[in-house]
């Protein structure tokens, strides 16, 4: 079990350091376009408790010009803990804007 834990961290840390820099400035940019106004703490899953799962997820979201998550793309991160990741975007919101916007939301999960 521990050597699976071990094998997704190091997996996970490989794919964020082999991100470009001009993607990770392009990420960090989309970010600053809107400012969330609300944004939820997801509930960490009892599975991925049980598991002893940790990690960061990464999930691109459509958000509509009133402010709320109109769709979402996940983009890294362990499956059971970006489904958790999801449903707390469903509660964010963003301010409100003319048109709609991608942005970036990254949620970190650590056992108690």
């Amino acid at each position: 079990m521990r050597k699976r834990v071990a094998i997704f961290a190091f997996c996970t840390t490989i794919l964020f350091v082999s991100i470009s820099p001009s993607q990770a400035q392009q990420d960090q940019s989309d970010a600053r376009a809107r400012k969330m106004l609300t944004k939820v703490v997801p509930i960490y899953p009892s599975l991925a408790q049980r598991m002893c799962i940790a990690g960061s997820v990464k999930i691109e979201v459509l958000v509509a010009p009133n402010g709320s998550a109109k769709s979402t793309q996940i983009l890294g991160g362990h499956p059971v803990l970006a489904q958790a990741g999801v449903e707390a975007i469903r509660y964010c919101k963003w301010e409100t804007a003319t048109h709609e916007t991608k942005e970036i939301v990254i949620f970190n999960f650590h056992p108690n």
